[in-house]
């Protein structure tokens, strides 16, 4: 199935060659590991989609260079969670298969192949490309040997108060053991001779990137050097009358993932902060070097880390390209994306005249917002901080799986409580990389009288839940928010995400429900209207496709759509299969990791899957089976989401709200800007307007649907 033409559709995919297909009536053993991909190998052709638009000119280009430290950051946590789970599951002695037939072993060194050529390709963007184009706009990334005499001059000042004062060189001998090395520090390996003994020597030192910038300015508008090149530049004064022979760039990842005995915790909060504290220490999973490093230093620092040649890289330029992104901020506004602001929901926005009464409009009906076309603040956060301010509110409860340190919906938490309202806040301290603010903001809210719940023994809550109790004149009435995203404004303004805010009786019963079972010991099963997990989500998806293959027909032609950032679960991915052999029309739109093989004849001939990639992170999640029912909730179709958190989806009842969302689905199909579309080889095929066919980008078509509805507003 590698085989591809070189034919193009009108939206510039390339067809597979045709093969023999199997009837749909045949025989197929649909676990058969040549059907799936690899969800690692998959994430990497993600991350590669990502590099792309570093070398993408149509791109700002300060926004190429973000989207080059995107690239890396992104890395830089495949090897501290995924890569560090797989040698955990080698050392452990772990050979069981993947769904596509690879032990850990095997996809270990699969994934150090196809990376390596990767990582020249992003070491060429930036520096046969980026620098360049930098360059000729002002933004110079200089060495120190380019630098004039007085340039020199001001840097040599900058060194001795600034940098100086803050380093410590480490060295190595029989009196100094080797050093610790820090996850993702960058540091320079120095070799010395001493003077008098003709002695080499081996030293360490920290280039501080914690306390400094890693780009020290040049006077006079002259650019940058990286930090670590001003280091090696006067390292006579770190080791006065030794001569340095040489000097070398490396860095270190290791094991960051939290390796958490839940059951065995008696202090969930307390048992995350010891984990953090030995993240630190975890073992090495990946050695950076320069690329001009000796055999000699780099066998040194293997023996030291115990890192074997497979997970060491030789980099030919600059390490840690993830702190690119310091100079991606520069405020120069030719070089970045036109400033995008979102806009007042129009069922929200009052223009000048008295504010909306949200309860009162959402009464009237459902209001679907999707971010950040909508505003997060007119929309999400002022429920809430509306919800804390009336004097009818009785109760709010919420999840927070990931906020900030400036989120109007924990302050207006706060607030609520501080005025005497029941407030449940379910604070999900095992939110990867997060642990340490939600334990801050844990801690915060529990002072201010939140009633604070640490989520499920065994369980993530992952789901984007918000709960008003009010009391009104006919009665208590309940108020919702579900969303796909997390209540955080910051990521509001560069993920896309949709919510529904709604006063359905039986959602707002299932919720109450759902806070009851997060928070005391009630189990719920059946919910009314809601789609939970791990209780019955994956059971509904799947009992949903069964649907759709029987009601196939003619006059009625089965349909399944979906949008999800991942597509990884074997199971639903063998029932969307059956489902394209009986007829079933299916599209996908899949951010990151897809394991499902379209356009295989005769098993996936009927799937299409799209990737879009763009300024924004596509991070909303719609199921769409047959005309009329419509899904929106947080969980992607992954193992973990199915059965190891807890995950709520809400169907979208209003038909013109569905009609919204269908819209949607339609622009991502039909992306040929930013669209990829998948081959059933694994590859990604940039999409590209045909002659004479008309560039669709479907972020830029929802800014101005958004637009035009303020406009017409006015």
């Amino acid at each position: 199935m590698s085989d591809l033409d070189t034919s193009r559709t009108g939206s510039g995919v390339v067809l597979p060659a045709s093969t023999t297909a199997p009837p749909p009536t045949a025989e197929l053993d649909l676990s058969d590991p040549s059907l799936y991909l690899n969800r690692e190998l998959s994430w990497l052709e993600f991350n590669r989609r990502v590099l792309a638009q570093a070398t993408d000119s149509n791109v700002p280009l300060l926004e190429r260079l973000q989207f080059l430290a995107i690239f890396a950051t992104n890395l830089d946590e495949f090897f501290m969670v995924r890569v560090a789970g797989l040698k955990r599951q080698v050392s452990a002695g772990v050979t069981r298969r993947t769904p596509d037939g690879r032990t850990p072993a095997e996809l270990l060194t699969d994934i150090a192949q196809r990376l390596r050529p990767m990582l020249q390709s992003a070491q060429d963007c930036l520096h046969d490309q980026l620098l360049p184009l930098l360059a000729r706009n002002g933004v110079l990334l200089r060495s120190i040997h380019e630098l004039s005499d007085a340039q020199r001059a001001e840097l040599d000042c900058y060194f001795e108060d600034e940098v100086f004062p803050v380093l410590t060189p480490l060295a190595v001998d029989p009196g100094h053991p080797f050093p610790y090395i820090s996850n993702l520090s960058l540091s320079l390996a120095v070799i010395l001779r001493d003077h008098k003994s003709g002695e080499g020597k081996f030293a360490r030192v920290k280039v501080p990137t914690g306390v400094l910038s890693r780009f020290a300015p040049v006077s006079g508008g002259g650019g940058w050097i990286p930090l670590e090149e001003l280091i090696e530049a006067h390292l006579d004064r770190l080791f006065p009358g030794m001569e340095i022979v040489s000097a070398y760039a490396f860095r270190v990842t290791r094991n960051a993932d939290l390796d958490l005995e839940e059951e065995e915790a008696d202090d969930l909060l307390m048992a995350i902060e010891q984990e953090l504290r030995r993240r630190r220490f975890g073992a090495v999973v990946r050695l950076e070097v320069a690329e001009r490093m000796s055999d000699r230093v780099l066998g040194l620092l293997q023996d030291e880390l115990q890192v074997g040649d497979m997970d060491s890289y030789r980099i030919g330029g600059l390490l840690g390209l993830g702190d690119l992104s310091a100079l991606a901020a520069l405020d120069i506004p030719r070089l970045h994306w036109k400033p995008w602001s979102p806009v007042p929901h129009p069922r929200l926005d009052s223009g000048d005249e008295e504010p909306v009464d949200v309860f009162a409009e959402i009464e009237r009906g459902d209001i679907l917002v999707h971010h950040p076309y909508d505003s997060f603040e007119h929309t999400v956060a002022r429920f809430v901080v509306a919800a804390s301010e009336d004097p009818h509110v009785l109760a709010i409860k919420q999840t927070l799986y990931r906020t900030s340190g400036d989120s109007p919906i924990v302050h207006a938490l706060i607030k609520a409580a501080e005025r005497g309202k029941q407030v449940v806040a379910l604070v999900e301290l095992k939110a990867r990389f997060d642990e340490q603010a939600n334990i801050a903001w844990a801690r915060k809210l529990e002072k201010a009288g939140v009633h604070v719940v640490y989520g499920l023994v065994g369980l993530k809550t992952h789901s984007k839940t918000s709960l008003v109790v009010r009391h009104e004149d006919e009665g208590i009435r309940r108020y919702a928010h579900i969303g796909t995203g997390n209540y955080h404004p910051k990521t509001a303004a560069l993920y896309t995400d949709l919510g529904l805010m709604t006063c359905d009786p039986e959602i707002g019963a299932d919720l109450t429900d759902l806070f009851n079972y997060l928070t005391g010991y009630a189990r719920h099963d059946p919910y009314r209207a809601l789609l939970v997990a791990p209780i019955a989500l994956r059971d509904r998806i799947r009992r949903l496709i069964q649907r759709e293959i029987e009601l196939h027909c003619p006059e009625r032609p089965g349909l399944i759509r979906l949008k999800l950032n991942a597509l990884l679960d074997a199971q639903l991915i063998a029932d969307l299969y059956r489902a394209s052999r009986a007829g079933v029309r299916v599209d996908i739109v899949c951010r990151s990791i897809c394991a499902l093989r379209p356009g295989v004849l005769g098993v996936s001939d009927r799937i299409r899957v799209v990737s879009i990639v763009g300024r924004f992170l596509e991070h909303s999640r719609i199921m769409q089976f047959g005309p009329e029912e419509v899904w929106i909730g947080s969980g992607d179709w992954m193992p973990r989401n199915l059965d190891r958190r807890v995950e709520v989806f809400t169907p979208v009842r209003d038909p013109a709200l569905r009609g919204e969302l269908c819209g949607i689905l339609d622009l991502h199909m039909a992306d040929n800007v930013q669209g990829w579309s998948l081959m059933p080889d694994g590859s990604w095929i940039r999409r590209f307007p045909a002659d004479g066919e008309r560039p669709i980008n479907s972020q830029v078509a929802l800014m101005e649907q958004a637009r035009s509805r303020t406009v017409h507003r006015r």
